[in-house]
């Protein structure tokens, strides 16, 4: 459920024209990261390998998820495609049942002669989604683990049942004890046999941390005094919103130590964010040694580094935990890009996942598949502050009933994000007609507390924002 992501690359380097050689591709996932980092001017987090990462290339503050869940975000992300496209909106669901000749990402690299490798969590976490042969030049590696004992240390948790036991776990132990740490150990052994390949090569690395539960070595959480650690001020849900809003997708509440109702007291919240924050510093070292690698391997010149956020996280705001809503902390993503030679410095511009295919696809100079839905933004590379998208879109399903939702759900909610605005509308999935709204105003709201849909004045909003709405991403596309 979740992705960030960064590129390096040297833009005139795959002329075979030229003579010159293809750039590599390393393309890091990160788990429920939202934008807690340095970098992004987190004041808590430390997070010095991708602060300095971010030193070198371009910081986009606007980047945002199409769907706050794992399946989807990192799917759609995947294909270029939508959600509504690829039929995928919920955990269970595979791509190729709706598009069985889709072309993802790593294929597209594999059909131009790359060697493509997946190490970890990348497609999604488990099932069906989490397969698809026909991405990888070789079976991948650890992207199904189920064993508890990779994830969790003490001997009470590993006690327990299921893979759901305690929420959150200090232990005094390796970075190779979690599965992240044995993930980021093969994927440089891996690099060290791509290295001395004559093929280029796209290598995913997916990082399961931060995702719940928040379990990192000691030394992690001894980064941080958890008595510094604030308990956000907007710990409700905000003023009129809909239930189909806020309604809790019980992914906490599944957890040992979590109250059945969720509630969550002062003291297991600062325990939480606390390991949050451990767990970012924990794939934020494991992310150090790779770009290390990279580095004593020759690679970093020649190389495009994509890490991503698959979504955001709420950490109690609004009254919220984990991801699966349309809000602004579930939707928006870290994204950062580093490329030697290239302009530094940082771009409000409006950028979404599903702008990742055809963007790395330009940057290696392959030419992009006809048909993507998303709009690669390497003119930013050139000018960060150019004009460009004008919003950016999400979605999220609900059931009537229950907590979780099944495919489409019953009622779907279309999100707009503009500058001014936050703008969703709640649709029944047969008849599409709206049965809830929302409208926050960010420059007067920009923690997304109160609906102002139905004010008076806000009636002249709607009716632009609905026709923006219904329009589509393409109307909001660059001119």
């Amino acid at each position: 459920m979740r992705f960030l992501f960064v590129l390096f690359f040297l833009v005139p380097l795959h002329s075979d024209v030229l003579g010159q050689v293809k750039p590599n591709v390393l393309m890091i996932a990160v788990d429920d990261l939202r934008p807690a980092l340095g970098c992004y001017g987190d004041q808590i987090a430390i997070t010095p390998n991708i602060d300095r990462l971010a030193k070198r290339g371009i910081v986009l503050q606007r980047a945002y998820c199409q769907l706050a869940v794992c399946c989807p975000s990192r799917l759609s992300m995947l294909t270029g495609l939508r959600p509504d496209t690829i039929r995928v909106w919920d955990l269970n669901t595979h791509f190729r049942e709706a598009k069985p000749g889709a072309v993802t990402l790593p294929q597209h690299f594999k059909n131009a002669g790359y060697q493509s490798r997946s190490i970890g969590k990348i497609l999604h976490g488990g099932g069906a989604p989490s397969k698809d042969p026909e991405s990888w030049s070789a079976p991948p590696m650890h992207d199904h683990v189920r064993d508890p004992r990779l994830r969790y240390a003490l001997p009470k948790n590993l006690k327990g049942k299921g893979l759901k036991r305690a929420a959150s776990e200090l232990a005094n132990v390796s970075d190779d004890h979690y599965i992240d740490g044995i993930v980021a150990n093969d994927s440089i052994r891996v690099l060290r046999e791509l290295a001395a390949n004559k093929h280029p090569f796209f290598l995913a690395v997916g990082f399961r941390k931060p995702h719940l539960p928040f379990n990192a070595p000691k030394k992690y959480w001894d980064l941080y005094n958890r008595k510094e650690i604030q308990i956000p001020k907007e710990g409700s849900h905000p003023v009129n919103s809909p239930d189909l809003a806020t309604r809790s997708w019980r992914e906490l509440e599944g957890y040992t130590d979590i109250p059945e109702d969720g509630i969550i007291t002062e003291s297991k919240a600062r325990e939480l964010r606390h390991g949050y924050y451990a767990c970012v510093s924990y794939v934020d070292a494991l992310v150090g040694r790779l770009l290390v690698e990279l580095e004593l391997l020759k690679l970093d010149s020649n190389t495009i580094v994509l890490l991503y956020g698959d979504h955001g996280f709420h950490l109690g705001e609004q009254g919220l935990w984990t991801k699966a809503n349309n809000y602004e902390l579930s939707t928006r993503i870290p994204l950062i890009v580093a490329a030697p030679g290239q302009i530094k410095g940082s771009s409000e511009a409006f950028v979404e996942l599903v702008d990742v295919f055809p963007t790395v696809c330009e940057l290696a100079g392959l030419e992009v598949p006809i048909g993507l839905e998303g709009q690669s933004f390497l003119p930013l590379f050139k000018d960060p502050k150019r004009r460009w998208k004008n919003a950016a879109f999400s979605q999220y399903p609900r059931s009537l009933k229950g907590h979780r939702h099944s495919r489409h759900g019953d009622v779907m909610g279309y999100a707009i994000r503009t500058k001014k605005y936050r703008f969703v509308q709640w649709k029944t999935w047969k008849t599409k007609a709206v049965v809830a709204s929302e409208l926050y105003s960010l420059l007067d709201d920009p923690h997304e507390m109160k609906n102002i849909v139905n004010e008076e004045g806000s009636k002249a909003v709607v009716t632009r924002l609905t026709k923006r709405l219904s329009d589509g991403w393409k109307a909001a596309l660059p001119k």
